[in-house]
């Protein structure tokens, strides 16, 4: 396993908004939604869940946007004031207090490959996913699938949270 204390840059296509993730994530989802598809305008998303306090805002401004969700809950994706780019989202169900941050907006993407597929019912026949990586149909439980460690910090979230 990778060190927890390796870090990750990226930004938004005109480099007006550049972060750094200070750590690595808690897990990374490539979601197959039809949302997901529909958002990204391709046939999946991938996200990293982090602690938003791992994540520096090296320069320039987020703008948020909401958006309708699956879940009808909504979520915030923040993008670049400026080419629009969305560099992360939340979600209803975490809140603030994590991230769910765009690979493909990492200067280097292919450090971060995904922990699972999710919502495959929905995945584009095209796409082959790779044996050696789980999927599921729809979602999963975290504390079946999450190694101990990013379960540990999701509680810890939650706990500081209440």
């Amino acid at each position: 396993m990778t060190s927890v204390t390796e870090t990750f840059e990226g930004g938004c296509t005109c480099r007006h908004v550049r972060y750094r993730m200070t750590s690595r994530p808690m897990f990374v989802h490539c979601c197959h939604c039809r949302w997901c598809q529909r958002e990204t305008g391709t046939a999946f998303a991938i996200n990293a869940m982090i602690e938003a306090d791992r994540v520096e805002l090296l320069s320039g401004e987020v703008e948020v946007v909401d958006t309708p969700s699956a879940s009808g809950k909504g979520q915030r994706i923040w993008r670049c004031p400026l080419c629009r780019i969305a560099v992360w989202g939340n979600y209803a169900g975490a809140g603030d207090a994590v991230r769910f941050m765009r690979v493909g907006t990492l200067d280097q993407p292919d450090r971060m490959p995904p922990d699972i597929h999710i919502i495959t019912l929905s995945k584009q026949p095209w796409v082959i996913l790779p044996e050696a990586v789980p999927a599921v149909r729809e979602y999963y439980k975290p504390k079946e699938m999450w190694p101990p460690e990013s379960q540990a910090r999701f509680a810890a979230l939650k706990a500081a949270k209440s």
